[in-house]
């Protein structure tokens, strides 16, 4: 579990592909405190740590989560937002994240605001995810606040501290993004349709 307030970036520093999976090596100011079999929230994608080496460390994508997310795109250099797993007893600043992305969804635009940024993301609607006016949503891996909830897409508002520490500052249009939808807002929809 995870609350989607990132905790730092890492940049990557090698993809290798073995058979359907990536093995994913990348560098981090965490990395001297991380162990093997700990689970790191990469853009909000929930990826087990299988090796440590000095400042770098490496974690495995399998086909399921490459299908899912936007992991077929990285590549060496990104900028990846990062969060570890939540601790009992912390304060839960963000909302409950399960680093289980949902779908991939899409910037449509980006617009400055005196010192803040809204951005608008598309995402496909026969998934059946939804948002709701003032409800959670998690972009890669950051806990965010709907505005202008929409059919297939909805607005965030970035605030300057999190547009420094986060990928949000990489975004261009067209940039493809994971989306992990909220989980309660799932389970209401998922009673309401076996009404």
């Amino acid at each position: 579990m995870f609350t989607g307030i990132i905790e730092t970036l890492g940049t990557i520093k090698l993809i290798v592909k073995e058979k359907e999976n990536l093995h994913i090596t990348l560098e981090s100011s965490i990395t001297n405190e991380l162990k093997i079999d700990q689970s790191v929230a990469h853009n909000g994608v929930c990826l087990t740590v299988v090796s440590i080496a000095q400042d770098n460390y490496t974690v495995t994508a399998i086909k399921e989560t490459i299908d899912k997310t936007n992991l077929g795109e990285w590549k060496t250099g990104d900028i990846v937002n990062l969060e570890r797993a939540m601790k009992l007893g912390d304060r839960l600043d963000g909302h409950i994240v399960q680093g289980h992305v949902d779908q991939i969804g899409i910037c449509k635009s980006i617009k400055e605001a005196g010192g803040s940024w809204y951005y608008t993301f598309e995402y496909d609607p026969e998934l059946n995810n939804l948002t709701i006016e003032k409800g959670s949503i998690t972009i890669n891996g950051v806990s965010l606040t709907v505005v202008n909830s929409l059919k297939n897409e909805f607005s965030v508002a970035i605030i300057p501290y999190t547009y420094e520490h986060t990928n949000f500052k990489n975004f261009e249009i067209e940039t493809k993004i994971n989306l992990e939808f909220d989980v309660v807002g799932k389970y209401v929809s998922k009673l309401y349709s076996l009404r």
